[in-house]
């Protein structure tokens, strides 16, 4: 579990500037520990502090803020994301490169945020509380992204700490997807998001 993240521990736009493309190297690096594809189309991209550090210094950097109300403004958007040691936090990309294909499959996709589920081994699966911060979908689409949430049980994180499979899927009438058990490397990145209860 890594630490929160402040407004006194952001880097300015100057000191930011000189690191960045390290930092971008190491942030990417460690992101590849924390994808899991779900089928060809959807992309769970697992979030913790060091993601979203990465994800608040970029904006600031892009947009240029610096204004005091404005990074405060971002942490709140932002922070939000990190997980507390009790769950998992998920950023949910729905993947298709072809925008008129994406269009169609978005309008049959409705609802398969709350439709994807995480299942340690020995327990019931845990499905996905998806976007609390915003409705991200109407009666005739989803959208291409949704924040999930997948709260843990004391007794679910005792068992991940002595061992135990994580699988992960989609079960939506419009899209099935398995994955039967995580790859070790992403396994292991996943626990240190997990306190001992």
């Amino acid at each position: 579990m890594t630490t929160a993240i402040t407004r006194e521990n952001l880097l300015t736009l100057e000191a930011y500037a000189k690191i960045r493309k390290d930092f971008r190297v190491q942030v990417m690096a460690h992101k590849k520990t924390r994808k899991v594809p779900l089928g060809e189309n959807i992309m769970l991209i697992f979030e913790d502090a060091l993601t979203i550090r990465y994800q608040i210094q970029e904006m600031l950097h892009v947009e240029r803020i610096f204004q005091e109300t404005e990074i405060v403004h971002e942490l709140e958007t932002y922070t939000p994301l990190i997980p507390d040691g009790q769950n998992w936090k998920a950023t949910m990309m729905i993947e298709y490169p072809d925008p008129a294909v994406r269009a169609e499959k978005l309008a049959t996709l409705v609802g398969v945020e709350d439709k994807v589920w995480v299942k340690i081994a020995g327990h019931a699966p845990v499905f996905a509380i998806a976007d609390e911060d915003l409705e991200r979908e109407n009666s005739e689409k989803t959208s291409s992204v949704h924040f999930l949430r997948f709260e843990l049980t004391p007794e679910m994180i005792q068992a991940l700490q002595q061992g135990a499979a994580i699988s992960m899927g989609v079960d939506h009438p419009a899209y099935q997807a398995t994955v039967d058990a995580v790859a070790a490397d992403v396994r292991a990145s996943l626990l240190t998001d997990l306190t001992i209860a």
